[in-house]
């Protein structure tokens, strides 16, 4: 049987992974002892974390997430607040699949830009689309959209976002118009997808960023109830590393 034809009918199907295994089993030496069934197992097998890892790395690509983390690098030894407990609970990703929000709040230099990039990429990882987002990105975006017409693309990408993470929430105040846009996002996501929101502003404070109390009231109802929450405290990670000693991951 002449092996090229084969692989080249695998490559057109897609079938990178098999071929790959294909090879690697025709230099194995003791081929001969391997039985029918489990050398097509492990060409299934290769084929199969082939197209995962693919589909994850385009997930990642998608996402565009502000730095490389995970939730297995969290660093608990800062005194910040942060339990681990409820780091595992939302590792599992569960909150993302019923459509549920998070909110990480605490003072600059906490850690929160990286907590919520690594439940991103935990959420990638466990076959969620993701879109991260620096918030003042997010209302340039929705401003660019209004004045080019863009904008109802753009909401119905936002709408379709398994997650959407947007970091430093309240760090640049938008316009009153803005914040209908992304009431109109929390609206078309609601029940649909999950929102994870990181600010240095507590939530009683986001009545006095917005400004409209309408507009305000109903962003809130939308984002805050029953999400999880994640109020870090303490000293600035960063300013602590300035003092000596290692550096954390989280």
């Amino acid at each position: 049987m002449l092996l090229e034809p084969t692989i080249d009918k695998l490559l057109a199907m897609k079938l990178n992974g098999m071929v790959a295994a294909l090879e690697e089993q025709r230099k194995t030496a003791d081929l001969g002892t391997w039985s029918f069934e489990d050398r097509l197992a492990l060409l299934v097998e290769r084929q199969w974390l082939w197209k995962e890892n693919r589909a994850l790395s385009t997930r990642l690509r998608f996402a565009k997430l502000r730095q490389p983390a995970c939730v297995e690098d969290i660093d608990y030894r800062h005194h910040r607040g942060l339990q681990r407990s409820v780091i595992d609970q939302l590792a599992a990703s569960d909150w993302v699949q019923y459509g549920q929000n998070c909110i990480i709040t605490g003072s600059t230099g906490l850690g929160k830009s990286y907590l919520a990039c690594a439940l991103a990429q935990k959420a990638c990882r466990d076959g969620h689309r993701v879109m991260y987002f620096y918030a003042p990105k997010l209302f340039r975006e929705l401003l660019a959209g209004q004045a080019d017409g863009s904008l109802p693309t753009l909401l119905k990408k936002l709408s379709k976002t398994r997650l959407l993470v947007i970091d430093d929430w309240g760090m640049e105040k938008a316009a009153a118009g803005q914040y209908r846009d992304f009431l109109e996002i929390l609206d078309d996501r609601h029940g649909a997808g999950a929102t994870l929101i990181t600010s240095q502003f507590p939530t009683t404070r986001w009545h006095e960023l917005i400004g409209d109390a309408t507009v305000a009231d109903a962003i809130l109802d939308r984002l805050i109830h029953g999400a999880h929450r994640i109020d870090l405290k303490g000293e600035s990670i960063r300013k602590t590393l300035k003092g000596g000693g290692s550096k954390p991951k989280a």
